[in-house]
């Protein structure tokens, strides 16, 4: 098979597994694994074309990679400066730390890997120099794997996020986040006004949807997060009798399962458009999707300092979620560096 002709199959196979996959259901997360898969293959496949048929090409991807270093490190700055800016803006937290501990570690990892390479490339080759180099090839694999792993989530979180559901919703369910001194502060307010957009649409079309706000009171929170946007959307043109809260739930799982429990006290058995904000979209569809429940989700905008500490959250709860797939994932890695510390110790 040519140069060509690989990687132009492999991009439509991904590309059929994509578009199948997503027509069972878009909130799964293999969906960013075969579109991302698709789309890299697509531009190798493009690469070695142009490379063919336009003279120097190659000399412009040669350029290209020898670019990628300093990309790396623009990324390393621009995530500390807004590690710093999340501290300054909304507070010290684990949370908001996010993007600085990602900006350190990009240029933390590789020069631990390296300078593990280059101690071990001395005269005299021995079991611990062996040791070193496994521990560099299993650190560039596992952060290959998760670098890899978060690119499709970014991907698929963007693409999702701008889909047309046509869900003809019977609930609109709008998840909570903190409130500040017990009022509705601007993040929560962005998921509130999307949600009445949804709300007045289906309203013009003559369908009256169930309102549910759902938060409970968090430990630092004066009341409970659905009683206050229980009482913006009431402020805001709601209907009382379309606005039901919901007000024990204390994470976003509690929030899908006791809504759909108010939904159906409501009578209400029928579709939910949940509403929540941009970065939050893909992981608040796939644990929908894990509860059964018949939802599609949609975002409200995120100020973009907030969305990297944010959407490194998502991915870091994501993959929490599903360890055990993640572990599976990294054996082959991790057995590989078993196998180069056999090898070493059989040469010592």
């Amino acid at each position: 098979m040519t140069a060509v002709g690989a990687p132009a199959v492999f991009a439509l196979v991904f590309l059929l597994l994509y578009v199948v996959s997503r027509r069972r259901d878009p909130r799964m997360l293999r969906n960013g694994v075969f579109l991302t898969a698709a789309a890299f293959f697509a531009l190798a496949t493009a690469v070695a074309a142009l490379t063919l048929v336009v003279p120097g090409f190659s000399l412009v991807v040669g350029t290209v990679l020898l670019l990628v270093p300093l990309a790396v490190v623009v990324l390393g700055v621009a995530l500390i400066a807004n590690g710093f800016r999340m501290l300054r803006s909304e507070g010290r937290s684990l949370g908001n730390t996010l993007s600085l501990l990602a900006g350190v570690l990009v240029f933390v990892l590789p020069a631990v890997a390296i300078a593990l390479f280059v101690s071990a490339s001395g005269a005299g080759f021995t079991l611990w120099d062996g040791t070193r180099i496994a521990v560099a090839v299993l650190m560039v694999f596992v952060c290959g794997y998760f670098a890899v792993s978060l690119v499709a989530f970014a991907v698929y979180s963007v693409v999702y996020g701008r889909m047309r559901h046509g869900t003809v919703p019977d609930a609109i369910v709008v998840l909570g986040s903190g409130l500040i001194r017990g009022e509705v502060p601007p993040l929560l307010r962005s998921r509130l006004d999307r949600a009445l957009v949804v709300y007045r649409a289906e309203r013009a079309a003559g369908r009256r949807p169930l309102l549910i706000p759902s938060g409970g009171q968090g430990d630092d929170e004066p009341r409970a997060e659905g009683t206050a946007m229980a009482e913006y959307l009431l402020a805001n043109g709601a209907d009382p009798d379309d606005v039901r809260p919901e007000t024990e739930s204390r994470n976003t799982r509690e929030n899908l399962r006791f809504s759909r429990a108010v939904q159906a006290e409501a009578g209400r058995d029928g579709q939910v458009v949940v509403v929540t904000n941009d970065y939050h979209v893909l992981r608040a569809a796939t644990l929908a999707r894990r509860l059964d429940l018949p939802a599609q989700v949609v975002g409200a905008r995120t100020a973009p300092y907030y969305v990297p500490s944010a959407f490194l959250r998502e991915f870091v709860a994501v993959v929490v979620e599903h360890r055990w797939l993640n572990v599976v994932a990294c054996t082959p890695f991790v057995l590989f560096t078993a196998f180069l510390l056999w090898e070493s110790f059989q040469q010592r």
